[in-house]
């Protein structure tokens, strides 16, 4: 049965908070930028949005549904909510599960990375380098290990500590600082980006469709890139959203609250563009330019802008902000899993997720200095790609595939107490009519997309 005593969030704009921020993360503003001008800007846009409503809508739904009937992690619900043979459903729960961990060993590396830009912006280090001098500045960053090691150790310190203060007063409390400080940094960075020189054709690349655009890349690999953002970005299928769901009553519909936080996912990943299209058009800096957009290239825009120090690091501590927010979302979902399965008191398992999560996340920060002779998945890969694929690829949609399952097996949880979960509270309902979507096209789905990216990474044309 459900847990009744377990803790709750303080409100709703809590919970709304919580849940964007741990969807909201580097893949609204690192990648969906950079993918969008690679994939042809406004068109590829628009099919971004039309998949987060018909994939992404769904699927949170039912992970947010997953946590509130529980009240417990995805492994703990497979344990809960199962009619029969709960041990079946547990294990690849567990195995989903794990996916928040291999996710942080990796995202708390790169979080450290834009802490280091912020003090460098803020203390002078970065604002007066040239062009050629910002990209040895990169290079000079990860070939480091004790900066990697100790920004690494200093995201994973913090993000432990906030869930260590508890759930209203840490968790809740520093995702509403967070939150609220990043939507005004971007809107700040918005207006400044606006009236940059030639703002307006980075604005007319992102937001008018260009069929020349689609037909020279091929309206396939724009689909399936669209499609993929748009699964990717929620950070659905590891059990991150089902903890969200587990610390909240009854009040509101699931499809208006999972309607409201992709809302702002988007709205994020959307002025986030608003913010680099006008200036890499400002700047002449291509906008498909990959990772280095957000390292070298934007960079050295603020550097030939009026207050490079200040627009630089407030860019940055925007991205740090954005980065933290998932940072401690995904680390409440690892303490969470320790009180309920291991008993342990949340300050224990804060402490102990702390020295885990550091031990684990070694390889990652060494992998471009010391380790940097390891190619887990040939060429010239690191460790992070290693991880990054193994969530990326594999993890996340998996273990959507498995959600859809489980929500819908007469064994497992079923379709009829899922329906009945989704729809209670006040706001927008789930249409009956959804069942044969949810249970048949939405998995092939996600199925293709796994087949399509695994032929991409291993039989590249």
């Amino acid at each position: 049965m459900p847990d009744n005593t377990r803790e709750s969030l303080g409100s709703r704009l809590g919970f709304l908070l919580l849940t964007a921020g741990c969807a909201i993360g580097l893949g609204n503003i690192w990648r969906f930028p950079y993918v969008t001008g690679k994939y042809g800007g406004a068109c590829f846009v628009a099919f971004y949005l039309f998949f987060l409503a018909v994939m992404g809508l769904p699927l949170m739904v039912m992970e947010l549904a997953i946590g509130r009937a529980s009240k417990r992690t995805l492994f703990g619900a497979a344990k809960v909510l199962t009619h029969s043979h709960p041990e079946r459903w547990q294990i690849p729960a567990g195995i989903f599960c794990m996916g928040c961990a291999v996710l942080m060993i990796f995202y708390t590396t790169v979080t450290g990375w834009m802490l280091c830009y912020t003090f460098d912006y803020l203390f002078g280090g970065l604002s007066a380098l040239n062009t050629e001098a910002i990209g040895q500045h990169f290079g000079a960053l990860t070939a480091s290990p004790w900066k990697n090691v100790v920004f690494m150790c200093v995201t994973v310190a913090a993000g432990s500590a906030v869930c260590g203060l508890g759930l209203k007063n840490g968790v809740e409390r520093v995702t509403k600082f967070l939150m609220g400080g990043l939507f005004i940094l971007l809107l700040v960075l918005c207006c400044r980006a606006l009236f940059l020189p030639g703002a307006k054709e980075g604005l007319k690349f992102y937001l008018m469709p260009s069929m020349a655009a689609v037909r020279e890349t091929g309206l396939s690999e724009v689909v399936v890139a669209a499609m993929g953002q748009a699964f990717f970005t929620l950070s659905l299928g590891v059990g991150a959203i089902t903890i969200c769901g587990s610390y909240i009553g009854h009040e509101h519909s699931l499809m208006k609250e999972s309607l409201i936080i992709i809302l702002l996912d988007t709205a994020v990943a959307v002025l986030a563009g608003i913010v680099i299209f006008p200036a890499c058009k400002s700047y002449g800096i291509d906008v498909s330019s990959g990772p280095g957009l957000v390292f070298v290239s934007l960079p050295d825009i603020f550097n030939h802008m009026v207050w490079p120090r200040l627009w630089g690091a407030f860019f940055f501590l925007f991205m740090s902000a954005a980065a933290f927010t998932t940072v401690v979302a995904v680390f409440e979902n690892l303490i969470a899993f320790m009180i309920d399965e291991l008993h342990y008191s949340r300050r224990k398992a804060a402490v102990v997720n702390t020295i885990v999560i550091t031990i684990f996340s070694l390889p990652c920060a060494l992998g471009f200095n010391l380790l940097s002779g390891i190619h887990p998945l040939g060429g010239d890969s690191t460790i992070l790609d290693l991880e990054d694929y193994l969530v990326s690829d594999i993890l996340l949609p998996l273990g959507s595939v498995f959600i859809v399952i489980f929500c819908g097996a007469a064994s497992a949880w079923g379709w009829r107490n899922f329906f009945a979960e989704a729809n209670t509270g006040k706001g927008m309902k789930l249409p009956m009519w959804t069942r044969w979507y949810i249970f048949t096209l939405l998995p092939l789905a996600i199925v293709a997309l796994i087949v399509i990216g695994t032929i991409k990474r291993w039989w590249p044309e």
